[in-house]
């Protein structure tokens, strides 16, 4: 039960850091302190063709075209190696992972930065948290998590890790640097969309180890109620 103990550990802990992210933000207090700085940092960085790089790659990872590429990559799993295993825990992931981004926003309503600061074309929808950040947090995530069992060569399992990590980290950095989002949509995205999928990957993981027992338990209690019979 180590496996079940660290996969719930590391998702309570994940989620107290949503929501101390949350009080921050909410209080202008913590980590919120650095909302205006760093966005200020990021419009000092711009230039015409690092704004058009930076849209090209963020355009993509909104929650409902990172969930048809999930759903891409999921389909191109099951070729590669037949298993009902991602297309249940993608299925699983990608529409809760919508449905948190969509009730958080709607129900704190944050004011994404000021047009004035963001790069076109502008959101609408509020700010906090980041649906792209949550969405390639969880999506990317979970699909290195899928890939990791079919590759034996470690270098090539590094690579997958770092390179998930990196377009995890590069999807969130985009959001501020387009004026898009505050420090504290984007980090709340991480730390929710961490906790989510280290869920979703403790039951994937401790599901079976679960149900094995009781079906060893269901397969004695059938055999003594055979060997009475006889």
């Amino acid at each position: 039960m180590l496996t079940a103990g660290l996969g719930v550990g590391a998702a309570t802990a994940l989620t107290a850091a949503s929501a101390e992210i949350y009080e921050a933000m909410a209080e202008r207090d913590g980590l919120s302190r650095v909302d205006g700085p760093v966005l200020a940092w990021m419009i000092d960085l711009r230039t015409p063709w690092l704004n058009h790089a930076v849209t090209v790659f963020t355009d993509p990872g909104g929650p409902l075209w990172m969930t048809v590429i999930a759903m891409v990559c999921t389909v191109a799993l099951l070729i590669w190696r037949p298993s009902s295993t991602p297309l249940v825990l993608t299925s699983i992931a990608a529409p809760r992972t919508i449905a948190m981004s969509r009730v958080g926003k709607g129900i704190i309503g944050r004011v994404r930065p000021a047009h004035e600061d963001a790069v076109p074309p502008y959101e609408t929808s509020p700010a906090f948290p980041s649906g792209h950040t949550l969405s390639a947090t969880t999506l990317v995530g979970l699909l290195a998590y899928l890939v990791l069992p079919a590759v034996s060569s470690r270098r090539v399992r590094l690579a997958v890790i770092v390179a998930a990590g990196c377009w995890i980290v590069a999807m969130g950095l985009s959001r501020v640097y387009l004026g898009h989002h505050w420090v504290t949509d984007v980090a709340v995205g991480w730390t929710l969309g961490a906790a989510w999928l280290a869920f979703l990957i403790t039951t994937h993981r401790v599901g079976p180890a679960l149900r094995w027992p009781r079906f060893l338990a269901r397969s004695k209690s059938a055999g003594h109620r055979r060997a009475s019979r006889a």
